[in-house]
């Protein structure tokens, strides 16, 4: 693991740690949810997980096909989580799937684009190749 790699990803901890430490404490000592801990906690997160799959540069490009694969299946297994994940919020938000007494619309409307994203975005990019 290079230098670099070691230092973002020391750096990401730290920064999770205190994005943890903010949320917490608005939790227990204001006991309320404010938005921007929340997004901060997430950035910071998400930060912390790409610096662990930052690319090496000392490992050159012998690993590029392998990485190319993880990239694909990853993507299309997060996306599949994240769609039953929303559909779970939606479930839950609003006691049970009564599509007549809806409240949440907007989550509605996310989880239903979530359905045709992939299929719309696989059209379009296999016409590039035909």
């Amino acid at each position: 693991m290079s230098k670099t790699k070691k230092i973002f990803i020391l750096i990401s901890f730290i920064l999770l740690i205190v994005a943890i430490g903010l949320s917490l404490y608005s939790w227990i000592q204001l006991e309320t949810f404010y938005i921007a801990p929340i997004v901060i906690l997430f950035t910071t997160l998400a930060m912390f997980f790409q610096a662990l799959n930052l690319h090496d540069p000392e490992a050159g490009n012998k690993n590029d096909e392998m990485t190319d694969h993880i990239k694909t299946k990853s993507g299309r297994i997060s996306y599949v989580v994240l769609l039953i994940l929303a559909v779970l919020i939606l479930l839950i938000s609003e006691g049970g799937f009564n599509a007549n007494n809806m409240d949440n619309i907007p989550l509605l409307l996310v989880v239903g684009l979530m359905l045709i994203v992939q299929p719309i975005t696989e059209f379009l990019y296999s016409k590039k190749y035909k």
